[in-house]
C-alpha cells in the first residue's frame, strides 16, 4: 500500500513539474508580439542530412528495433529454467 501511495505521489509531482514547464514555454511564445522578422533564403543553400524528416524517421525506427531486440534477449535469458532429472531405483530383497 505504501508503494502505491509513493507511486501516486511521484506521478502527481511529475504532472505539476510538466505543467510548470509548459507555463514557462507558453510565456515565452512570441506570436503575440508586434515585432516583425524578414527572412530571405537563397536557393543555393544546402541543408544538412540530420535536418531532413526522413533521417529522423529512420533513426527512430532503428532505435525502436534496437530496444525491442534488447528487451527480448534479456527476457529469454532471465526466463530460462534448468531441467533436473531425478531417477529413483528401488531394490527389493526377496527372501
Amino acid at each position: 500500500m505504501r508503494q502505491l501511495i509513493n507511486c501516486k505521489l511521484k506521478s502527481f509531482l511529475l504532472l505539476i513539474t510538466v505543467t510548470l514547464f509548459q507555463t514557462l514555454l507558453f510565456a515565452q511564445d512570441s506570436t503575440g508580439s508586434t515585432s516583425s522578422t524578414k527572412i530571405t533564403t537563397s536557393s543555393s543553400e544546402t541543408t544538412e542530412w540530420y535536418m531532413q524528416p526522413w533521417a529522423w524517421a529512420i533513426g527512430a525506427a532503428v532505435f525502436i528495433l534496437l530496444v525491442i531486440a534488447l528487451v527480448r534477449s534479456n527476457s529469454s535469458t532471465s526466463a530460462s529454467t534448468d531441467k533436473v532429472t531425478v531417477t529413483k531405483t528401488v531394490s527389493r530383497d526377496i527372501e
